[in-house]
């Protein structure tokens, strides 16, 4: 039996609204995923700190403050330095214009408001290729 991928979800910067990360944070669970939720307030570092601990697959952003260019900038700096590669994908209130300057820099996939959690299993399934 092939054992599960594992997600990091992280609320990075001071963005103290979660429903949106527990919700796809379920959602991955009852699609059988293995989720790790940091919680409120991680900063950069502690993101990718907790994704190289925990060993994960994936990592998902949730930033609905407006700070996610600087935050996922910061996580993928991080993650290069460290000789990583795990994929982010990012969820949030992101404009057109930033998702694609996310997905160019290097972010999996971006999710923004209303986004079918079947269509954000499907694409995580994808991303880590099971």
């Amino acid at each position: 039996m092939q054992t599960p991928s594992r997600v990091l979800i992280a609320k990075p910067g001071l963005d103290g609204h979660d429903r949106g990360a527990k919700v796809v944070a379920r959602a991955l669970r009852d699609a059988g995923f293995e989720v790790i939720y940091t919680g409120l307030h991680q900063t950069p570092q502690m993101v990718v700190e907790a994704a190289i601990q925990e060993d994960v697959d994936i990592v998902g952003l949730s930033i609905l403050s407006g700070a996610h260019i600087p935050l996922v900038t910061a996580v993928l700096e991080l993650f290069k330095q460290r000789g990583v590669s795990t994929p982010v994908f990012v969820g949030g209130i992101i404009p057109g214009d930033d998702a694609k300057l996310l997905k160019s820099s290097g972010v999996a996939a971006v999710f923004g408001p209303g986004t079918a959690m079947k269509d954000i299993v499907t694409e995580i399934h994808r991303v880590v290729g099971r």
